[in-house]
């Protein structure tokens, strides 16, 4: 676990005024990562563009839209074709995802959240997955999560911090009563621009600029996270 002080923000939050955590949720709750690359790249093959892990690594927290123009760079489509393959690609990942059940869960999440409920801090999620409230019900966490913003909430996506002010503004709290806890370095700096606290779920080298990065929540309870924000300051 490292606990770092993000280069260029200066932290004025305090840890102990924390009423709200944002979860992620492809790659930080359960592995629906996995099943976007899946899709993207049966996209990208039938399409005939090249496509792989390591492009898809600059994606991650991308909005579905913004993850096409990334992939078919410089090729020229008509909008109809632009739409037909975002359709065709959310019909793929809805396929996919159909057999999630509660038990795709990552370890430690549902420790994670009876700890949060236990000190009375609201959860909510924040996903530019249009599919997130699907998701969130085959996992079966969806009495455990106060407010989802998602992919319909707002228009511009991460890294732009819309989505978690969003998110802060359902659960009643200021932003800097938030912690945001992300996979993606799209969504860390969707974090740090909100004013929030952020938490990174993986490598340093992708989530290295949060205030803690954890490799995972297998172990981790709310009382030891919020001593490690506290030593973030």
């Amino acid at each position: 676990m490292n606990i770092k002080q993000p280069e260029n923000q200066s932290v004025t939050n305090n840890y102990s005024e924390i009423r709200g955590v944002i979860f992620d949720l492809d790659g930080v709750l359960t592995d629906t990562a996995e099943y976007h690359y899946r899709t993207w790249q049966k996209l990208a093959d039938e399409e005939g563009i090249p496509f792989n892990r390591e492009a898809n690594e600059a994606l991650r927290g991308v909005a579905r839209r913004e993850t096409l123009m990334y992939i078919i760079g410089n090729r020229q489509y008509p909008e109809s074709k632009i739409q037909e393959m975002m359709d065709r690609k959310n019909r793929y990942y809805v396929e996919s995802i159909e057999d999630i059940t509660p038990k795709d869960l990552f370890p430690g999440v549902l420790q994670l959240f009876d700890d949060l409920k236990q000190a009375g801090i609201k959860i909510a999620i924040g996903s530019a997955s249009k599919n997130a409230r699907t998701v969130v019900q085959k996992l079966g966490i969806a009495d455990k999560v106060d407010a989802i913003a998602d992919g319909y909430s707002v228009n511009r996506p991460k890294p732009a911090p819309d989505l978690f002010l969003f998110a802060a503004n359902l659960l009643g709290l200021q932003p800097s009563q938030c912690v945001v806890v992300e996979d993606a370095a799209a969504g860390i700096e969707a974090a740090l621009a909100a004013g929030m606290f952020a938490v990174g779920i993986g490598p340093e080298s992708r989530v290295g600029a949060a205030h803690v990065v954890l490799p995972g929540f297998s172990g981790v309870r709310w009382v030891d996270l919020a001593a490690k924000l506290s030593r973030a300051k």
